[in-house]
């Protein structure tokens, strides 16, 4: 069996690989390990997005917290930096999202949050996941007095609102903002911030119904969000995924803006006004070349990771920088808030388009994206990390290297939450780049399946 966490929690399909006994088990040895060192009773708090499966996971989840002693408080339907933002303040011993983020409606995921609001290091999810695999052992489960409670405390996410409206707090009137929720965690916050701080806001994707989250909308598809912006003349659309951590735009011609762009945009701003530290921006090896010749050009050190927003979190936390991401719109403002937040992310982007004048358009020549062909391979699950064992697969990734050595990059790797090999490479013409990469994905399919 292969390890249970991956790069953002447990994920897998609802009912049969992430089951009612597995959200159970991962709710008694969370708030267990999460909570061992305490005194008092424990709480931790619990939300989740729109998904169908997300109330019978959740309280799967909240039963199993409860029968290690510790309480619940259920937030119900909330972004996933909504709960790392009400664990901090609330003081709480821990948070945890039941969400697949941007994956489909048919899968959901669990991800924990310590009580200071950042993702759980590796060693302390393996340490979950062995208590797991021995089944709880030891461990004595009270009865009585003993047993946690849950608190249903919904009206919660109105203090989430009234954070990003003070930790960003402009003036929107006059512009016009296309948003696309995805049918997701954020149709409420996102919807009720943008109008509170005065936008022409015309949403779409609000009415989640549990099963059409993420369908054909949000971040992962841009194409009505960038239509529509043209169609309605307005200056910016927004996209967020299903967990509302990511956030996309769209530029008044119906151009998407990802999140190379966008901390491109902050990056420079937070420079120019002394507030970006280290003069530094935090990205993965997924992060456009361009990005890095912009840094080059701007006087801006460019830190690089392996993909996986929390190994961006760990570096600027290590080494005290404050702005950090991922392409695909995943971008921490570390001085507001410990992970991911799409409405951060778009406040942050629109203070800047505010405070310049500049249309989108402008802003986001900053950078130059150099043409990047990504395309997914689907292999079982259990054999995405052994791609490299197949000598004709690894034949044709050294081929593949040496022909785009010097003028692009090629870079394979498995998904950490989906049964995929990435296959991603860039270079001077886009059709060479997307034949050579669906020809390889083509050939791990084959044989791997």
């Amino acid at each position: 069996m292969g390890r249970l966490f991956g790069t953002d929690g447990v994920r897998g399909v609802a009912g049969s690989e992430l089951t009612i006994e597995l959200a159970t088990k991962l709710g008694q040895a969370g708030a267990y390990v999460l909570t061992k060192e305490t005194e008092h009773k424990a709480t931790l708090i619990v939300g989740c997005d729109t998904r169908i499966s997300g109330g019978m996971l959740a309280n799967a989840l909240m039963a199993g917290i409860c029968s290690v002693g510790a309480n619940a408080i259920y937030v119900g339907v909330v972004p996933t930096p909504a709960v790392a933002y009400l664990t901090r303040k609330h003081r709480v011993d821990a948070g945890v999202v039941i969400s697949a983020s941007h994956n489909p409606m048919e899968f959901n995921g669990i991800k924990f949050f310590n009580g200071q609001g950042y993702k759980l290091p590796d060693a302390m999810e393996d340490e979950i996941e062995e208590l797991i695999n021995r089944d709880m052992k030891d461990v004595v489960l009270p009865i009585g007095f003993g047993v946690g409670k849950i608190d249903y405390r919904f009206h919660l996410k109105d203090e989430y609102v009234d954070f990003m409206k003070k930790t960003v707090p402009i003036d929107l009137s006059g512009i016009k903002i296309v948003v696309d929720c995805a049918e997701g965690a954020s149709y409420e916050t996102s919807v009720r911030t943008l109008q509170d701080l005065g936008a022409r806001l015309i949403p779409i994707h609000i009415s989640p119904d549990g099963t059409n989250i993420n369908a054909n909308c949000g971040s992962t598809h841009m194409q009505e969000l960038q239509a529509r912006v043209v169609y309605e003349k307005a200056d910016i659309g927004l996209a967020f995924d299903g967990d509302a951590d990511r956030c996309l735009a769209v530029d008044e011609n119906g151009e998407i803006v990802d999140g190379d762009e966008i901390m491109a945009i902050c990056g420079n701003h937070m420079k120019e006004k002394g507030k970006l530290k280290s003069d530094t921006i935090v990205v993965t090896v997924m992060t456009n070349l361009g990005f890095s010749l912009m840094g080059k050009e701007r006087g801006i050190h460019i830190e690089k990771t392996k993909v996986g927003d929390r190994y961006v979190l760990e570096n600027m936390r290590e080494n005290g920088y404050n702005l950090g991401g991922e392409q695909s719109g995943h971008i921490i403002f570390l001085d507001d808030n410990t992970t991911g937040d799409g409405l951060l992310s778009a406040l942050r982007l629109l203070a800047v388009m505010v405070e310049t004048g500049e249309k989108l358009s402008v802003l986001k020549s900053i950078m130059t994206v150099l043409p990047q062909a990504l395309v997914n391979a689907k292999v079982p699950n259990h054999k995405k990390e052994h791609y490299m064992e197949y000598q004709e697969i690894a034949d044709a990734i050294r081929e593949l290297e040496e022909k785009f050595q010097g003028e692009g990059r090629v870079l394979i790797r498995p998904s950490g939450t989906e049964p995929l090999v990435r296959v991603m490479i860039e270079g001077k013409d886009q059709a060479v780049i997307e034949e050579e990469a669906k020809k390889l994905a083509k050939l791990i399919e084959e044989i791997m399946l």
